[in-house]
């Protein structure tokens, strides 16, 4: 289909993003990488009456050290992000999250505010920024303010965003010390995941800490928090297996076309083993 029909103008600084978008009231839309927007207005399912490209505001690009975390601006694609030095430890997750989101073409165009302010449940990054306890920097006509990804994601496509807002950046704690790993199940490649698990884990002489997020269980990321407290301190394949079992206590995940309830809650709970135990080091951790 063709969408119906918008105005389009292009920002050169991020005021003048915000003013645009503050005149064109709230069938007004920001355009970044566009592979979430797009395709809904081909579709009409979104209609915007103006569209304004940010693709070319520089200072919300890149990924930076900044003290105790890491700085990453809205505007950084998925490419970027898979090949980010500064990504290491636990922040590794978003790079490995990065890594493996569609085809070459969404990630060299995709970004990772996009994929944020868009707040797919089956979307890839929003479990693994909830995992890592990151935080969401929001501009608007009032000013910027920061909010946890745990806050941030209120609703299937509903971010805790107002209208004329934009999302500029992310900040993520540093968790030097800690694995990493994203694990997802697909019909085929580059399809969305019916269920993903990120996890990132810090071992010595076992799990000392763990944290868990989960793509496509529900209408917003979850964090398998009674996983994450029943593997605190477990050494053992059989602890760990006993402890990823406490999925189970998640509200029903949805069903559809994809997957039923039960299949959800099994995918869920055999991911979690294999993030697990790559994030931890243990091979055989993964198996069984």
């Amino acid at each position: 289909m063709i969408p119906a029909s918008f105005e389009y103008e292009r920002a050169g600084s991020l005021d003048e993003a915000l003013s645009l978008l503050a005149q064109g009231g709230e069938d007004a839309r920001p355009l970044a990488g566009g592979h979430s927007l797009l395709p809904l207005m081909r579709l009409r399912l979104a209609r915007p009456t103006l569209l304004v490209d940010i693709g070319g505001l520089d200072e919300l690009r890149g990924v930076h050290a900044d003290g105790d975390g890491v700085s990453i601006g809205a505007l950084t694609t998925h490419h970027e992000l898979a090949g980010a030095a500064e990504l290491t430890g636990g922040c590794g997750l978003i790079a490995q999250v990065a890594e493996g989101i569609g085809d070459p073409q969404v990630r060299h165009r995709g970004t990772i505010g996009g994929s944020v302010a868009h707040a797919d449940p089956a979307s890839d990054l929003p479990a693994a920024l909830l995992a890592l306890d990151a935080e969401i920097s929001v501009a608007g006509s009032g000013g910027t303010r920061w909010v946890a990804a745990a806050d941030f994601f209120i609703g299937p496509f509903m971010p805790a965003m107002d209208s004329g807002e934009i999302v500029t950046g992310i900040r993520v704690p540093r968790k030097d010390g800690w694995g990493s790993a994203y694990h997802k199940f697909q019909r085929r490649a580059q399809d969305w995941a019916i269920v993903g698990v990120a996890a990132v884990v810090h071992w010595s002489d076992g799990i000392a800490g763990a944290a868990i997020g989960l793509t496509n269980m529900g209408g917003t990321p979850l964090r398998a928090h009674a996983v994450e407290a029943a593997l605190a301190g477990v050494s053992e394949k059989a602890e760990i297996m006993a402890a990823v079992s406490k999925v189970s206590e998640l509200e029903t995940p949805p069903a559809d076309e994809n997957a039923s309830s039960e299949f959800r809650l099994h995918l869920a709970e055999v991911l979690i083993r294999r993030a697990v135990g790559e994030a931890a080091g243990c091979p055989a951790m993964q198996r069984g």
